[in-house]
């Protein structure tokens, strides 16, 4: 059995289904619910297409408070069924931030969720799921 487990969350329908199989499959394992702020996704411009320096700073901040708030969320659901968890928020390229976080915390298993993106999707977008999975140290479970 899986003793420490990280759950990346993005509070997408896939993120909350890898933290319901973790709670129902791992109810003893430590939990870490990590949450990644990418800040390429916050870039802003103005009216006359220039760099929006406030825009920026305002987005960014709305990011962070919105992803404290749903790590508050998550971590609410693993306190209500019992499970010894910690929530992190880090800041970066999340395929990146979350191999990093393995490493660095002597992560078990990876139990995180995909969109499931094809085609073009795919090729634009990426899959954070297939990055971690290629990179990852250790088993990756990955929930649809």
């Amino acid at each position: 059995m899986s003793r420490r487990i990280l759950v990346p969350v993005d509070g997408s329908p896939q993120s909350e289904a890898a933290l319901d199989y973790v709670l129902d499959n791992h109810p003893d394992a430590q939990v870490l619910l990590l949450h990644v702020l990418n800040p390429a996704s916050t870039y802003t411009y103005g009216d006359d297409e220039y760099f929006d320096f406030e825009g920026y700073q305002a987005e960014a901040k709305r990011q962070h408070e919105h992803a404290e708030q749903l790590l508050g969320e998550y971590g609410e659901t693993a306190s209500e069924r019992g499970v010894d968890f910690e929530t992190r928020l880090e800041t970066g390229k999340p395929a990146a931030k979350i191999i990093e976080t393995v490493e660095a915390e002597d992560i078990d298993h990876i139990v995180m969720g995909s969109r499931g993106r094809s085609g073009v999707g795919r090729v634009l977008f990426g899959s954070v799921a297939e990055t971690v999975t290629r990179r990852a140290p250790v088993p990756v479970t990955i929930l649809r």
